[in-house]
């Protein structure tokens, strides 16, 4: 099985500022200012608190990938991202063991251009794969 380490909590939100000013009044730290990621159309600024990192995600525009998800779901924790040294390898091992991937491995810009596959199953939702800063061998 993969070794995968938690790297952070996504957090879908309609509204960054408002979300950012409500988790500094939970005592969360901006540790990365918004980023505009223009593969996916979204707005991302990461804080952290205790040791745990969140991602905020928020659609900038109506074809965003999370556009739909917000108008479903509302503000509301939406994936753990998972980071892993072997990203290939784990990639192959969770679609064999019945992880459907949602899209296909891209940069991405609020993660200094590493690799990043959203994967999902029926009985944890979805999950992000991201590749550590370490080249494969």
């Amino acid at each position: 099985m993969p070794a995968l380490k938690i790297h952070h909590i996504g957090y879908l939100v309609k509204k960054t500022d408002a979300a950012i000013l409500s988790f500094i009044k939970l005592g969360y730290k901006v540790v990365q200012d918004t980023v505009y990621d223009d593969i996916r159309k979204v707005n991302i600024c990461f804080l952290q608190k205790d040791g745990y990192l969140i991602e905020l995600v928020s659609p900038a525009s109506e074809d965003s990938v999370v556009a739909g998800l917000l108008k479903r779901y509302k503000n509301t924790p939406y994936h753990i991202c998972y980071e892993t040294e072997h990203f290939d390898e784990d990639y192959r091992a969770l679609t064999a063991s019945g992880f459907i991937a949602i899209d296909t491995p891209t940069p991405a810009p609020a993660l200094q251009n590493r690799d990043v596959v959203f994967l999902t199953s029926p009985a944890v939702g979805m999950i992000e794969l991201l590749r550590h800063t370490i080249s494969e061998p």
